[in-house]
């Protein structure tokens, strides 16, 4: 299964989990957010969006472990030019999509078809 994950910058980046190496994702208070969290297994990937003044996806990550509780250890694959909320409201593909429709769930699922215009992937 593939996710999108939000943070906000200031508070943990995908620069500072490159460098970290790995972390355990914690902090997420939406019950809907908690609920798609809960569901993380071993080997996802997740679209990492920096939140505030970037509004943008800049990451891709992994689940390096299924989820326990509150919480999940993921680690950076890779950072992906960034693809701004702007750009995404405007691509029709996305019209349905939880972060244009739901703007304040920081967890939400990423259906295939999306992946890779959400992350540039080829």
């Amino acid at each position: 299964m593939k996710w999108l994950f939000k943070t906000e910058p200031t508070d943990y980046s995908f620069e500072r989990l490159a460098k970290d190496k790995k972390t355990v994702w914690t902090g997420v208070k939406n019950a809907l957010a908690l609920q798609h969290l809960r569901k993380v297994k071993k080997g996802d990937e997740i679209a990492i969006y920096h939140t505030g003044s970037e509004k943008s996806v800049v990451g891709i990550a992994r689940a390096t472990a299924d989820a326990k509780g509150d919480a999940v250890e993921v680690a950076p694959v890779r950072a992906v030019t960034p693809l701004s909320l702007p750009a995404i409201k405007a691509d029709p593909r996305f019209k349905d999509f939880p972060l244009v429709t739901f703007g304040r769930l920081s967890v939400m699922p990423v259906p295939d078809a999306l992946w890779k215009p959400l992350t540039g992937e080829k």
